[in-house]
């Protein structure tokens, strides 16, 4: 009975840790540069070379009410938008682009570490 308490208090400990402990900045980097930056810029400011491109216009990442939403539901809004773009939205401005993304199986680390990557990116602004 003592070692099942202790289980279970260890796995809350690991599952409420923060997500930063856990993170690898490199791998978040090079998803969002090789995936996101295209529309969203280097610094997320919607200036990418495919930004004005999409309709609507690619928006700026690197406002306080983005940052707000990205401190408040970590990893949802990454993961939202990644696993259920919006309508055809992200794949059919790509495809009128000529844009071809090699497949990408995600991970649940590869979500929290670009989560991760953006929320340093945008309060370095």
């Amino acid at each position: 009975m003592k070692a099942k308490i202790i289980l279970i208090a260890l796995s809350g400990f690991l599952f409420f840790q923060t997500s930063s402990s856990f993170a690898n900045a490199n791998n978040g980097k090079n998803i969002y540069l090789a995936r996101c930056a295209m529309c969203h810029g280097e610094s997320a400011k919607g200036t990418g070379p495919l930004a004005s491109k999409s309709n609507p216009r690619t928006p700026n990442l690197a406002t306080p009410a983005f940052r707000k939403r990205l401190n408040d539901y970590p990893g949802v809004i990454v993961s939202s938008i990644i696993l259920r773009p919006n309508g055809d939205l992200i794949p059919r401005t790509l495809r009128e682009n000529g844009v071809r993304l090699p497949p990408h199986s995600w991970t649940i680390n590869d979500l929290r570490d670009l989560n991760e990557y953006m929320v340093a990116l945008i309060a370095k602004k």
